[in-house]
């Protein structure tokens, strides 16, 4: 195909850069491939489910500048100059869990698995906002992303989960952080 027949039926190339997962991705691109696409078939992160294609279900949500987007419904061109993140990115270590992921394992807050990526990434997203919330509230917060399995309950109590250890985890951080400087501070 040539330059002006792909630009007279809309399949014009791109070039991207992005960070996804942390780090810088450039690539060329179909202005009409979504950011969906990009992300599985480009960079095989296969974690971003396609259940629609339509923004319907959320299962392809990935965070986008940290907040979450319907990938389906971007386009890949839309990612220049933006950082995303799939759920490959939680954990450095592919063989350990994220603290979200192991309280979504413990809590059954999987069963199909087909929202999960979707439903781990909005977990981190609700807990980076430092706030406490009822069942009732993380309901809400989760309601966008359609599980056929699991009927919610148990995720939200993953979701109640994955935020205590983290909170935990960071109160304990602080306070090894402080006893290490009280420690150097009284050796002065």
């Amino acid at each position: 195909m040539t330059t002006s027949t792909a630009a007279k039926y809309g399949t014009a190339r791109r070039t991207v850069t992005m960070r996804v997962n942390g780090r810088g991705v450039t690539r060329e691109v179909s202005t009409r491939t979504t950011l969906a696409d990009f992300l599985r078939d480009e960079l095989d992160l296969v974690s971003v489910h396609l259940g629609c294609e339509h923004g319907e279900c959320g299962c392809c949500n990935v965070l986008f500048d940290g907040h979450s987007v319907r990938s389906c419904l971007m386009l890949a061109v839309q990612g220049d100059g933006h950082a995303v993140e799939t759920v490959e990115s939680l954990s450095v270590d592919p063989t350990e869990l994220h603290p979200i992921q192991e309280s979504f394992a413990e809590e059954q807050g999987l069963q199909c698995g087909f929202c999960t990526p979707a439903m781990v990434l909005r977990t981190k997203e609700i807990i980076e906002t430092g706030r406490e919330m009822t069942d009732a509230e993380v309901r809400h917060e989760i309601s966008g992303i359609l599980c056929r399995c699991t009927g919610y309950q148990n995720i939200v109590n993953a979701v109640q989960s994955a935020g205590a250890r983290l909170r935990d985890g960071a109160v304990e951080a602080d306070r090894g952080e402080a006893a290490a400087d009280g420690a150097a501070g009284g050796r002065s």
